[in-house]
């Protein structure tokens, strides 16, 4: 059975960072692409960032220059540093794992696309 374990949230002051990791166990993790995606309140979940099982970083748009996305296959974990944060980045943050085939670059942010899904974990940035 596949487990998706966020951890890492919390409550930070905007321009503070975290720190998320995702430990992953059950599937063969180095084989899977990785992603992050967040749900603000009343929102829908939106992509954050991915990393390819090959190591290739995407991002969107609201994150790149403070977000970095990485994973360590011996570990079988993914992280993602959030630097600058900003009150906007208020939101449940979830792991995805997809074992299927990017085509394009747009692929990486399709939720759809995505095969296990974590429970996530809060993150809320004070003004």
């Amino acid at each position: 059975q596949v487990h998706l374990v966020e951890s890492g949230g919390g409550l930070v002051q905007a321009g503070g960072s975290l720190r998320l990791s995702c430990a992953a166990s059950g599937l063969s993790f180095s084989s899977h692409h990785m992603a992050w995606f967040r749900q603000a309140p009343g929102k829908e979940r939106d992509f954050v960032s991915a990393i390819s099982r090959g190591g290739s970083t995407h991002y969107a748009d609201s994150v790149k220059e403070r977000f970095t996305i990485s994973r360590d296959n011996a570990k079988n974990t993914m992280y993602l540093q959030m630097n600058s944060l900003k009150p906007e980045d208020t939101a449940i943050y979830y792991c995805a794992a997809d074992r299927g085939n990017w085509y394009t670059d747009q692929d990486s942010s399709a939720s759809y696309r995505y095969d296990y899904w974590g429970q996530g974990t809060q993150v809320t940035v004070s003004s």
